[in-house]
């Protein structure tokens, strides 16, 4: 016999019974895993028992916390450390970076937003609270001479220069401050007009005008358009392209803003307007700034969205710093007067001062030019973004002010 005829045969592969083959729901495709090969459809949906899903929730739960553990000191401590691990493949041990920003954000508009003092009862908030408004321009009426407002307008301009300061770094977090300065000064000047008035009609020995004639109802909260002062009825705001019912519509929304503004403490609705904005704002501007990095290391060749990570990860870091801050003021203001409150204000300071410190070695680390070329399209990137900034949030606040 042939050694062919003296080989045993090979054993039968036995196939599994075609009914306990998994099959996907879906496209019928066999499932060698909790996912579709052939449609990607997972094998879990929301049809199940609560408690499934639940856990299922606590897990991916637990997973971030566990990456943002991993994550969140090396973005405060290392500058570009986590944009460089991203572009070396190493990326599942950390948060995504829009992941990351939009936590960080999230946490920090509710820092400032806690923060923010509007000083409605004239109380005040405490050391640890930003004062907007409130109760100075109130104090303005119980002022009687030039000498006494004019006190009193130092006296609040300092504490919101102060504020300004400790919102210096959001991202156009001092535009809700800078409105507030600019109305303490608009009621100094009206309340010495008034002060002017009344002295006047005494030295004549007449009684003093209604005070609403010196101030005229805020009417610097109008505008012109066409020459004349904006009226809804009889010279509204047309804009050709827009059919009638929304020029009727926007023409509204612009009277309501005015009236808002004429409050006495408008800084409220005008700094909740902002916030409303500024997440879309920064998302919208994110990839502009995106750009800016690609035009300003065009011979670098790298990606645009290399440059979008390293956009992410530099917001994150500023929101995180900022709620650093935020958290540091807050402490600053339950502590007394000693060795910690000391302390607390100089890593207050050590915070801020790394803000821009940190940007700039981030630059460098990333894109590896030298100082002088790095420092060079620092100033021009930074000075660029600010403007840009303040133009999109001053076109942001006012959309949001129309839609409140």
């Amino acid at each position: 016999m042939s050694s062919a005829e003296h080989s045993e045969p090979a054993p039968a592969v036995t196939a599994a019974p075609e009914a306990s083959v998994r099959r996907c729901e879906n496209c019928g495709s066999p499932l060698y895993g909790e996912h579709c090969f052939a449609c990607g459809q997972p094998t879990k949906g929301l049809v199940r028992h609560f408690s499934s899903i639940l856990g299922d929730f606590f897990d991916t739960v637990f997973n971030i916390d566990g990456r943002v553990i991993r994550t969140i000191p090396s973005l405060l401590a290392r500058p570009g450390y986590l944009s460089l691990e991203y572009f070396a493949g190493r990326r599942v041990r950390y948060v995504t970076p829009m992941r990351l920003f939009l936590f960080l954000s999230l946490v920090a508009f509710f820092a400032v937003q806690g923060s923010i003092d509007y000083d409605d009862d004239g109380e005040g908030g405490g050391k640890g609270a930003i004062h907007v408004g409130g109760q100075r321009e109130d104090s303005f009426d119980k002022a009687n001479t030039v000498a006494e407002v004019d006190k009193v307008r130092d006296e609040a301009l300092a504490e919101l220069r102060q504020a300004r300061k400790e919102v210096a770094n959001v991202p156009a977090g001092a535009v809700g401050v800078d409105i507030a300065i600019d109305q303490i000064k608009e009621a100094a000047e009206r309340r010495k007009e008034r002060i002017a008035v009344i002295d006047k009609a005494r030295a004549a020995g007449k009684e003093p005008p209604p005070e609403h004639v010196v101030e005229g109802d805020r009417d610097n909260m109008n505008f012109s358009f066409n020459n004349k002062r904006w009226d809804p009825v009889t010279n509204p705001l047309v804009l050709g392209w827009l059919p009638a019912a929304a020029n009727k519509s926007l023409n509204r929304r612009i009277g309501h803003a005015r009236d808002v503004l004429r409050q006495k403490n408008s800084e409220k609705p005008v700094v909740d307007a902002m916030f409303n904005v500024l997440p879309q704002t920064l998302l919208v501007m994110m990839p502009l700034f995106a750009l800016m990095l690609k035009l300003a290391y065009v011979f670098k060749r790298r990606l645009y969205m290399e440059h979008l990570i390293v956009a992410l990860h530099s917001h994150s870091f500023m929101a995180l710093a900022v709620t650093l801050i935020m958290g540091e003021s807050f402490l600053i203001g339950l502590v007394p007067e000693g060795v910690v409150h000391s302390f607390l204000e100089f890593l207050r300071v050590v915070t801020i001062c790394w803000i821009p410190l940190y940007l700039l070695i981030m630059q460098k680390r990333v894109y590896g030019q030298g100082w002088p070329m790095t420092l060079a399209k620092y100033s021009v990137l930074g000075l660029c973004y600010s403007v840009l900034l303040g133009i999109a949030m001053g076109a942001s606040i006012l959309v949001g002010l129309l839609t409140l």
